[in-house]
């Protein structure tokens, strides 16, 4: 047995228990779904963003603890999260994944003998306006969903990720990303991620120009949609390039209006 695995084992060799976190905001169509596929989890905890629909109420019902704390960043929401935790092993999927059952099978396989990896990769199948989409880049979307708290924290105001003291795995198994409800939702996803970035610009005191409106939203077009191959997922992959680019030129016209204390 590895170094991590003894020290996380408990004395009667019982399997390590877990933690299922998530960050919600309005995610009432999701919540049934994903607190079911979370069965094999201990302990369920939701820090919540002030929804404003049902998800907090269903959550309870089903027996999850929900924090309610004002959004800041995805990092912040996420790390308070991970110290609320009773357990040091953490799930931490969005709604809008779907958990397997093989998926499941190997996580608790892993937790029950990680070796000496602290955090494990989750592959990812995207799914965009009902279509599993292959490329654009979403062929190697892979995202850290597994890991042990004493040893990772997310950075990054957007796009957050773990950052690990020690080695990352990877599981077999993926799990399905629907992250389209539907085209205002996805295009306030992008609004959202585009102001966030803005700001931590600002705050980096990046000055916007010429290259950033121009140059920068076409390179993320051509290099979705031709360099990693999103053409061959015909309308749906015209699209993600397409509103992909457009929310890299929001970023730096919100940035731009940072400067010029337009709001």
């Amino acid at each position: 047995m590895s170094h991590i695995s003894s020290i996380y084992m408990s004395e009667n060799n019982a399997i390590p228990k877990i933690t299922a976190l998530a960050i919600t905001f309005n995610e009432e169509v999701n919540v049934k779904r994903y607190v079911e596929s979370l069965s094999f989890a201990d302990e369920i905890i939701f820090v919540d963003s002030i929804s404003s629909d049902a998800t907090i109420e269903i959550a309870k019902n089903m027996g999850v603890k929900v924090i309610e704390r004002k959004f800041t960043n995805f990092s912040e929401q996420r790390n308070y999260a991970i110290n609320q935790a009773k357990n040091d092993w953490i799930v931490f999927f969005d709604l809008d994944e779907i958990i397997t059952k093989e998926l499941e099978n190997e996580i608790q396989e892993i937790v029950a003998n990680p070796g000496e990896d602290v955090a494990f990769f989750v592959k990812r199948n995207f799914f965009f306006m009902g279509r599993h989409i292959h490329f654009g880049g979403w062929q190697s979307d892979k995202a850290v969903r597994l890991f042990n708290k004493n040893f990772c924290q997310y950075n990054g105001l957007v796009h957050e990720e773990v950052k690990a003291n020690g080695t990352i795995g990877i599981l077999k198994n993926k799990l399905n990303h629907f992250s389209y409800k539907n085209f205002d939702n996805y295009n306030d996803k992008l609004n959202l991620y585009s102001k966030l970035q803005a700001e931590n610009l600002y705050n980096k005191k990046r000055k916007p120009n010429a290259y950033h409106f121009i140059f920068r939203p076409l390179y993320r077009f051509l290099w979705q949609y031709f360099f990693r191959l999103g053409i061959l997922d015909g309308k749906e992959g015209f699209i993600l390039a397409y509103v992909h680019a457009f929310s890299v030129f929001k970023r730096y016209l919100q940035l731009w209006m940072l400067y010029r204390k337009i709001e």
